[in-house]
């Protein structure tokens, strides 16, 4: 079991550009703004920062300089075409770090591509359901046994080698897609729907895989979201979830130089992602049950939220690497499913600790 350490940074910045490379008459071609949110991930080597425990600030810093020069600019002053894959490689240059893992854009709060540095492009579009359903298996009592609603989202992952090529799937190509599954979801109820009758965010996610892959071949993972704070990935083969959850906490950067006012006390409002890999349990159609989740990590949560970090953590520093480090160690005990922890500092800011799996960008 090897773990894997990742640093991430977001900056965001305004600007206008045209895309000319889609048909004629497409929306795209005129002059238009967007708020776009560039994302950096990157393993950096031991003594990159001014001091350990510095590196998630530095990063920012950093992708900050390197993006300013577009923010309320008009992008096709720095490039030919200014798709979402051209910003992601040109920010790649700029940012001037050989280990970068991956540069996504996320032009909209639906919408984004991710970039690693063979020039593979991870394309995601998220669609929104409001639909009504109940689990039928769960035991008596068990709230998700009542007919309740949902406001779904999902989000459709494409994967492909871009070649050198401008521009990946189409978000336009990936609406034309999902439209007829959107009739089927949106404004019913689930259980009705053929092939739902059990419809757990897992089971929804493997629904709408097996009707979009054979047209859609790009297609990598489905993501459900049942509430903002949980929800399922699946990729054709294997079940995925995460639950997400907020920390306020108060810390102080130990290892930060006098006169830094990281040492002082301060304090965060953590985004914690902890995401599980489980075989699905064929009667119940969920790999686990989010309430499970939820209520095996709450000791752990309790000891960290609303919380002096440094004290509770004893002789560690309370850099943003090591709580990830110190939840591992805990978590695992009550969560053995666990193979992956996000912790945010700041949106997009923090690091991603990884150590026996993969799973798709989220945003952020």
């Amino acid at each position: 079991m090897t773990e894997r350490l990742h640093f991430a940074a977001a900056v965001g910045f305004e600007a206008a550009r045209r895309v000319t490379l889609l048909p004629e008459g497409h929306r795209s071609g005129r002059l238009h703004g967007h708020s776009f949110l560039v994302r950096i991930r990157v393993a950096l080597k031991d003594g990159w920062a001014r001091f350990p425990g510095g590196e998630v600030d530095q990063l920012r810093e950093r992708l900050a300089t390197a993006v300013a020069p577009l923010d309320y600019n008009e992008l096709n002053r720095e490039f030919t075409e200014p798709t979402d894959e051209n910003i992601a490689r040109w920010v790649r240059r700029r940012v001037e770090l050989p280990d970068v893992d991956n540069v996504g854009v996320q032009s909209t709060l639906h919408e984004g591509v991710d970039l690693d540095i063979a020039d593979h492009a991870h394309v995601w579009r998220r669609y929104i359901f409001e639909s009504a359903h109940r689990l039928p298996n769960v035991p008596t009592g068990h709230k998700c046994g009542r007919m309740h609603g949902h406001g779904f989202e999902v989000i459709l992952h494409a994967d492909q080698d871009l070649g050198g090529r401008e521009i990946g799937v189409d978000y336009d190509h990936l609406d034309e897609l999902w439209a007829p599954i959107h009739v089927e979801l949106h404004q019913a109820c689930l259980n009705d729907i053929a092939g739902l009758e059990n419809p757990t965010s897992e089971l929804i996610a493997s629904w709408i895989w097996r009707r979009l892959k054979p047209r859609l071949r790009e297609l990598s993972w489905v993501t459900v979201f049942e509430t903002a704070n949980c929800g399922a990935h699946f990729d054709g083969r294997e079940y995925r979830i995460w639950r997400e959850m907020t920390l306020d906490s108060s810390m102080r950067l130990k290892r930060a130089p006098d006169g830094d006012p990281r040492r002082r006390l301060h304090g965060h409002t953590y985004t914690l992602r902890l995401h599980l890999r489980a075989p699905l349990d064929e009667l119940m159609g969920w790999t686990i049950d989010f309430g499970d989740v939820k209520e095996l990590f709450t000791p752990v949560f309790l000891q960290i939220d609303h919380q002096p970090l440094h004290e509770v953590v004893g002789g560690e520093d309370t850099d943003t690497p090591s709580l990830a480090r110190w939840i591992k160690r805990r978590a695992v005990e009550v969560l053995p499913q666990l193979d992956r922890i996000d912790l945010y500092q700041s949106r997009g800011c923090g690091a991603i600790l990884t150590w026996d799996g993969a799973a798709p960008a989220l945003p952020v």
